[in-house]
C-alpha cells in the first residue's frame, strides 16, 4: 500500500470514529451543549482536556520552533515552562472555584460577581478576540497536516478540516466534543510519542526519548553526547548552539509568565471544570490533565533537538560520523533519486521547503549566511548563499518520521495525530466563542426571555460563523502556529485572569475596577501586538517591522501579555479604591465560593 492510500486509511479511520461519537453523544439541551450534562468523569475530562489544551501548536509547532529556533533550542522553552506551569496555577487557584459558582460560562462569573452586564459583555468581547485569535492557529495547523498528507494546497486542506469540524461540533456541543477529544487524546499521544521513541533508538539507543535527550550519540559510538554533537553540528554551520543561554532574560521571563497566566485564564480550557459532577472532581480532572499533557511536554524537547539533528545529517551526510564540512553537501541527484528523500519533493509541493541550487554545483549547502565566518568560506567554496531558502517551523514534526525513514504506518499515523491534536482545540474554542455569543450575549443582554430551543439554535449558528471566520483568517496566518497562539495567552493573561483572580480572591474589586482593569488590559495588549503583527492581523498593515531591535525594552509582542495583566491589576485595584464598595450579596457570593463545601446547582439556564 503507497503512502498516500495509508494515510486516508489512518485519517478516515479516525475521522469516522470523531463522527461517530459525536452523533452518539449529540447535544438535546442546553446543559448538555455548553456543559455536558456535568456528568463526564474527572479521568476522562483530564483527557478530554489534555486533547483541548495540546493543540496544532503543542503538537505541530512546538517542537518545531525549539528545532529552528535562530537563538538556540532553550529560548524556546519558555513555551513548556509556561504552558505546563500554567496549568498547575489553573488546578490550584481558579478551577475548583469556578466549578463551585455553578454557572455555564466565564462571562457569566464575571457578570455576577461584578454585578454588572457591562462586565459580562467586556467579558465576552475578550473571550471572542482571544479565542478568535487562537482558533487561527489551529485552522493553520490543519491547512499544513492536510496539504501535506493528502496532497493538496495548504488552503484546500483548510477548507476539509473546517468542513469535518463543522460536522461534529456544531451538532455535538460540549457532550460531542468531549467524548470526541479522549478518542483524539489516545490518538495524538500514540501519533507523537512512537516516532520519537524510535528515533531515540536510533540516535541515542535509549528507548525513553526523555532520557536520550541526555544520553550518548550512539553513530558516533557513544564518545559524545547527543547535545555535544547537536551543538558541534549547528555551530560548525554557523548557527547559534542548540544549548545557548538567552540573550534578553527579561524577555524570556516575561513571555513565560504571560503563557503561564494566559494558560490560567483560557476560556475554553476554564469551561472544561464546568462539566465534572463536583467541586472536588474539577480539582481530580486537573491533575489527571497535568499528567496527561506531561506526557507529551516532556517528549517535546527529544522530538525538536532530534529533528534538528536528523535534519542537518541529511542535508550533510558527513556530518553522521564527522565534520560535515568534511564532506559535500547533499546532491540534487539523490534527492531526485533516492527513495529516502521523497519526503523533499512532497514537502516542496506545499510551499512550505524550498530549495534551490543558487550557484548551478548541483549540490544543496544549508548554512547561516547571516554569519561572517561562513560568509568568509562561502566566498572561498564558491556558494551564493542559503539554498534551503525556506523550512517552514510547522513541517519539523510532520516530516520528522520522513527524515528519520521510519516506517509508512508512522508517517500516516502521525498525520491523523496531527489532525486530533488541531481538530479538538479548534472544537474546544468554537464551543468557547458559540457560547459566549448565545448564552451571554443573546440570553444575557439581547433577549433574556429567548426558549431553550432558540438558545440551542442561537448557539449553532454562531458556532458556524465562528468556523467561516477562522477559516478566512487561517488562510492569511500572522506566524507560525505556536506564534499565533502565543498572541492569545498574551491577550488571555491580559484581561481574563486579572479579572478572575481578582473575582474570586478580593471582596474589595468592584465593578468599576474590573471594567476599567479588562479595558486597559486588552486596548493596550492588542494596541502593541498589532503594532508589529498588523492592525487586526491583516498582512501589510504593521506600523513597526517586527524585529527584535524595535521592541519597547526588549519585550517583543509574544511577551507583552505580562505587561498589560499588571497594568490591569493596578488599574483595578486603583480604580476600586476611589469607587463605591461592592454590595454585601456580592461580598457574601466571594465567601461562598470560596467555602471547600459542596457545589450548589447549576443555575444557568
Amino acid at each position: 500500500m503507497d503512502q498516500f492510500t495509508l494515510n486516508l486509511v489512518f485519517v478516515g479511520i479516525t475521522f469516522a470514529i470523531y463522527v461517530g461519537i459525536a452523533i452518539w453523544a449529540r447535544a438535546g439541551s442546553t446543559a448538555e451543549f455548553y456543559a455536558a450534562g456535568r456528568g463526564v468523569h474527572p479521568v476522562l475530562n483530564g483527557m478530554a482536556t489534555g486533547a483541548d489544551w495540546m493543540s496544532a501548536a503543542s503538537f505541530i509547532s512546538m517542537a518545531g520552533i525549539i528545532a529552528l529556533a535562530p537563538a538556540g533550542g532553550y529560548t524556546q522553552s519558555a513555551f513548556l515552562m509556561g504552558w505546563t506551569g500554567g496549568y498547575v496555577l489553573l488546578a490550584l487557584l481558579l478551577a475548583p472555584y469556578l466549578r463551585k459558582f455553578g454557572k455555564f460560562t466565564v462571562p457569566e462569573f464575571i457578570g455576577d460577581r461584578f454585578y454588572s452586564g457591562g462586565a459580562r459583555l467586556l467579558a465576552v468581547i475578550c473571550l471572542i478576540v482571544i479565542s478568535i485569535t487562537y482558533v487561527i492557529g489551529q485552522m493553520r495547523g490543519v491547512g499544513v497536516t492536510f496539504g501535506r498528507f493528502l496532497e493538496v494546497s495548504t488552503d484546500t486542506g483548510l477548507y476539509i478540516g473546517a468542513a469535518i469540524v463543522f460536522a461534529y461540533a456544531v451538532f455535538g456541543g460540549m457532550k460531542g466534543i468531549t467524548y470526541t477529544q479522549v478518542a483524539q487524546y489516545v490518538v495524538l499521544i500514540i501519533a507523537y510519542t512512537i516516532p520519537a521513541i524510535f528515533i531515540s533508538l536510533a540516535l541515542t539507543g535509549s528507548f525513553l526519548p526523555q532520557l536520550g535527550l541526555i544520553g550518548d550519540y550512539a553513530p558516533g559510538g557513544g564518545d559524545q553526547t547527543f547535545l555535544a554533537k547537536l551543538d558541534q553540528v549547528v555551530t560548525e554551520l554557523g548557527f547559534t548552539a542548540y544549548t545557548a543561554d538567552t540573550p534578553n532574560m527579561l524577555n524570556m521571563f516575561l513571555f513565560t509568565m504571560s503563557l503561564m497566566i494566559g494558560t490560567a485564564g483560557l476560556p475554553h480550557v476554564i469551561i472544561r471544570f464546568f462539566t465534572v459532577p463536583k467541586v472536588a472532581d474539577a480539582r481530580t480532572s486537573a491533575g489527571w490533565a497535568l499528567v496527561f499533557i506531561a506526557l507529551l511536554y516532556t517528549v517535546a524537547p527529544a522530538v525538536g533537538s532530534m529533528a534538528r539533528l536528523n535534519l542537518t545529517t541529511t542535508m550533510w551526510p558527513n556530518a553522521v560520523a564527522g565534520n560535515a564540512l568534511d564532506g559535500d553537501a547533499i546532491s540534487l541527484e539523490a534527492i531526485q533519486t533516492d527513495p529516502k528523500l521523497n519526503w523533499v519533493k512532497t514537502w516542496e509541493q506545499t510551499g512550505l521547503l524550498v530549495m534551490q541550487d543558487l550557484n548551478g554545483d548541483g549540490l544543496i549547502q544549508y548554512y547561516n549566511d547571516k554569519n561572517p565566518e561562513m560568509q568568509a568560506l562561502a566566498a572561498e567554496r564558491g556558494w551564493q548563499g542559503n539554498e534551503v531558502t525556506k523550512i517552514d517551523n510547522d513541517i519539523m514534526v510532520l516530516a520528522n518520521p520522513e527524515i528519520a525513514a521510519l516506517p509508512s504506518w508512522v508517517i500516516a499515523l502521525v498525520a491523523a495525530g496531527a489532525l486530533a491534536a488541531a481538530l479538538s482545540t479548534a472544537a474546544g474554542l468554537l464551543l468557547a466563542i458559540s457560547s459566549a455569543i448565545s448564552h451571554d450575549l443573546i440570553k444575557g443582554s439581547i433577549n433574556p426571555n429567548i426558549s431553550e430551543k432558540g438558545e440551542l439554535l442561537a448557539a449553532r449558528i454562531s458556532m458556524t460563523g465562528a468556523i467561516l471566520i477562522a477559516t478566512w483568517l487561517g488562510l492569511n496566518p500572522p506566524g507560525f502556529a505556536a506564534q499565533v497562539v502565543a498572541l492569545a495567552f498574551g491577550l488571555a493573561a491580559a484581561t481574563i485572569f486579572p479579572a478572575l483572580m481578582m473575582g474570586i480572591f478580593s471582596k474589595r474589586v468592584n465593578k468599576e475596577g474590573a471594567i476599567a482593569g479588562m479595558l486597559v488590559g486588552l486596548i493596550f495588549t492588542a494596541v502593541y501586538i498589532f503594532l508589529y503583527k498588523g492592525w487586526f492581523f491583516i498582512p501589510g498593515t504593521a506600523t513597526f517591522e517586527d524585529v527584535p531591535a524595535n521592541y519597547l525594552f526588549g519585550i517583543s509582542p509574544l511577551s507583552i501579555g505580562t505587561v498589560g495583566a499588571v497594568l490591569n491589576f493596578a488599574v483595578a485595584f486603583g480604580v476600586s479604591a476611589v469607587t463605591r464598595t461592592p454590595p454585601r450579596e456580592v461580598v457574601e457570593l466571594v465567601e461562598s465560593i470560596r467555602v471547600p463545601r459542596g457545589a450548589g446547582a447549576a443555575t444557568g439556564h
